[in-house]
């Protein structure tokens, strides 16, 4: 019989990180929904998008437990992430053509 011993050793991050998380997200959200209010003309976009990464950051690394996955998950959603963003960028770029700015 063969010894099929695993060796991942990941340290459980306590249940307090998980608090302090949420707690960020909400606080997030909560920013996100209060600017909604204000008019920042061509940033609005900007700072809810910006938003938006670092809760999406959060979430991937803290919730699906990316932080302490292996390398090569994190490649594959670097490239996953490149071709999405390209994929985005190019259709933007097509709009800025088909409707011209006044």
């Amino acid at each position: 019989m063969s010894d099929n011993t695993n060796t991942h050793t990941h340290e459980h991050p306590g249940y307090g990180l998980y608090v302090l998380v949420w707690a960020g997200l909400v606080g997030l959200t909560t920013i996100t929904v209060a600017l909604a209010g204000f008019n920042l003309a061509s940033l609005t976009v900007v700072v809810a998008m910006a938003i938006a990464v670092i809760k999406s950051l959060l979430v991937t690394n803290y919730f699906m437990h990316v932080k302490t996955d292996s390398a090569i998950f994190k490649v594959f959603i670097f490239v996953c992430l490149a071709i999405f963003l390209t994929m985005i960028v190019l259709t933007f770029f097509d709009l800025t053509y088909r409707f011209p700015l006044k």
